[in-house]
């Protein structure tokens, strides 16, 4: 089975009963993992929860069968969520696709793969397997999903407020959630007792915002300012911002660089393409000066290099949260390093 997040939504609760290997991919990551959460919501017994790196996997492809096909350590049912970067999983389910002993559910969240991966191709045309695709979401899109959500929760919320939730949040429907969950439980809001939401509970409760809060830092050290660095992760230590949701921000525009460098191919007038893209409404138009700088500095290898190198940072603050700052620092100090080194200063 293929989908999009235009049709994931309709076929769903089909391959949560009759998928066995679902893979997430496409430059929109917050999407592919909320994606991967609503399958997990929709299983019979989804039970034990484990965790599994992609690396982990390429270097062991016979692992994954054995836990798949392995009890849950007190006798119940369990499904497996990877975090994989590209096809670093493909050997891993490959082996497992082929041994026909019963698997619990596994689930394949793979940052940087497309549906043309390998892994992809393994799956797309198994009835037993899922293969979703997702691009990054645009203002619209989000809102919707953030006016869905609350309904859910019981919040009575207009369009104004979802779309200042669905800005703050980045257009990332994880933290988008959070902030849902956390305005629930401020108003004491549930399906059966609905509450609405005013600006001023938002304000009592919202996240800082996108433009406020995470933008500067993430313009400073992709655009190899490094004299903005420094005090940026000042003032983002002095504002208390999440470690893990800054690298999400991180995440999202490396995301938007690779869709726009896909888009841009090799035509050279970076100015007038942005420009396009903003009258199109596919860019906020404010943005246009740092991600013609951040264009010409990630391209190519380096920007697949970049993205692994986030993807090695976010695994690595998931698993020393108590030095998730520190290390965030210092990994976003060496790419601002590396993005300083590539700007070319124009001649005179």
């Amino acid at each position: 089975m293929k989908a999009t997040q235009k049709d994931f939504g309709g076929i769903a609760a089909r391959a949560a009963q009759e998928a066995k290997v679902f893979f997430f991919c496409g430059p929109d990551e917050a999407g592919a993992s909320d994606a991967a959460a609503r399958i997990v919501s929709l299983l019979s017994d989804p039970g034990e929860r484990v965790e599994m790196a992609g690396a982990e996997l390429r270097k062991d492809p016979v692992r994954l069968g054995d836990e798949a096909r392995s009890n849950s350590l007190f006798g119940g049912t369990r499904h497996i969520w990877i975090r994989a970067q590209g096809d670093e999983a493909h050997d891993a389910v490959s082996l497992l696709l082929e041994n026909a002993v019963e698997a619990c559910p596994v689930l394949i969240v793979a940052t940087g793969a497309t549906d043309k991966s390998r892994t992809a191709k393994l799956l797309a045309n198994r009835p037993d397997g899922l293969v979703a695709m997702f691009y990054p979401p645009d203002l619209g899109s989000v809102t919707a999903s953030v006016r869905t959500m609350a309904n859910a929760a019981g919040l009575k919320l207009g369009s104004e407020i979802a779309e200042r939730i669905a800005r703050a949040s980045g257009l990332d429907t994880r933290l988008a959630r959070s902030e849902v969950t956390k305005l629930a439980l401020y108003l004491d809001a549930s399906p059966e007792t609905p509450r609405p939401v005013s600006a001023a509970d938002l304000d009592a409760v919202g996240a800082q915002t996108e433009d406020d809060g995470f933008t500067p830092l993430v313009d400073a050290v992709l655009g190899g300012r490094r004299e903005a660095v420094g005090p940026e992760l000042k003032r983002m230590r002095e504002l208390g911002l999440n470690p893990v949701g800054l690298l999400l921000a991180f995440e999202r525009r490396v995301a938007q660089l690779a869709a726009l460098n896909a888009r841009l191919g090799r035509n050279p007038d970076v100015g007038g393409f942005l420009k396009a893209e903003a009258g199109a409404r596919r860019i906020f138009w404010k943005d246009q000066p740092a991600l013609a700088v951040q264009l010409k500095n990630w391209r190519g290898p380096r920007l697949e290099r970049l993205v692994a190198r986030l993807v090695a940072l976010h695994q690595s603050l998931m698993t020393n949260s108590q030095d998730a700052e520190l290390l965030l620092a210092d990994g976003l100090l060496t790419i601002s390093r590396i993005a300083c080194s590539k700007v070319k200063q124009p001649s005179k």
